[in-house]
């Protein structure tokens, strides 16, 4: 079984957890992709979760991290991340995505690449769903077995269960070959772990919000560029980057909302028009 850290704090008081996603660092800074500067717009995301007023227990960054997998890239989303007002006294964890290279990250980021944490009367568990040279998601037998002893271990917790890729279609009129490919092993394995009562991804590059069955599935925009469906087909949108915070309670309720960046704030990240973009 993994290490388990837990994050201590009064027992009474709901625990408040903010998830990042999708920030595809480069390895040079600031580099521009889809038109957006994506380190300047997780800055942007950084102070507007600041200007909310939002100081997580827990932050979580749900994969997609980098964009190339380089070693910098890493490194300037700790600085990033460990300069933020707003994180000061947060932990953090994340897990890969299908632009990261795990390896690098775990190395880069071991203690933020712990899958199991502890965080008030909840548990939040982090798996990997990459599968290498794919852009497309599985849960291996290794990950569903972590997942199942991580259960086990405390069943009086109540859990939220954190991954990169989508465990179930989005939209109805287009499909997904970029999801996991087993939802129903995992499905299944929680009929039998009721006290998981949240799910939550990033992949999609924006909002989500669906139950099934006593599960709360969420999905979140990104930190950069936005993605949704027209007409059946995946396009570019030009919302505003933003954050998800989750306000986790000790009865297993919980509260939740999505915070984008406000106007004037994403208007001073983007780049002028001489920028490169990358290819």
């Amino acid at each position: 079984m993994a290490r388990v850290h837990t994050l201590a704090r009064r027992t009474d008081a709901p625990a408040m957890l903010v998830q990042l996603t999708d920030c595809h660092l480069f390895g040079e800074p600031d580099t521009v992709m889809l038109g957006v500067n994506t380190d300047a717009s997780l800055r942007a995301v950084l102070r507007q979760i600041e200007a909310d007023g939002k100081h997580p227990d827990l932050l979580l960054a749900t994969g997609d991290l980098s964009q190339d997998g380089e070693p910098a890239a890493y490194q300037r989303l700790a600085a990033i991340l460990g300069a933020a007002p707003a994180l000061e006294g947060a932990r953090i964890r994340c897990l890969p995505g299908n632009h990261d290279l795990p390896v690098a990250m775990r190395h880069e980021l071991p203690e933020w690449s712990v899958p199991v944490t502890d965080v008030g009367a909840w548990r939040v568990v982090s798996l990997d769903t990459t599968v290498p040279g794919s852009n497309a998601g599985h849960l291996p037998d290794s990950q569903l077995d972590l997942l199942e002893a991580a259960l086990a271990e405390a069943p009086g917790r109540h859990t939220l269960l954190a991954m990169h890729h989508n465990p179930m279609q989005i939209d109805s009129h287009w499909h997904d070959s970029m999801m996991i490919d087993n939802p129903q092993a995992l499905f299944k394995l929680l009929t039998r772990w009721p006290q998981v009562r949240v799910l939550l991804w990033g992949h999609v590059h924006h909002e989500f919000d669906r139950r099934r069955h006593n599960l709360r599935m969420l999905a979140t925009p990104s930190t950069c560029f936005q993605f949704s469906i027209r007409d059946g087909k995946h396009v570019v949108d030009n919302l505003a980057p933003g954050y998800r915070w989750i306000k986790l309670y000790q009865d297993g309720s919980m509260a939740t909302g999505v915070r984008r960046v406000q106007d004037a704030l994403w208007q001073a990240t983007q780049p002028g028009p001489d920028s490169a973009q990358a290819a």
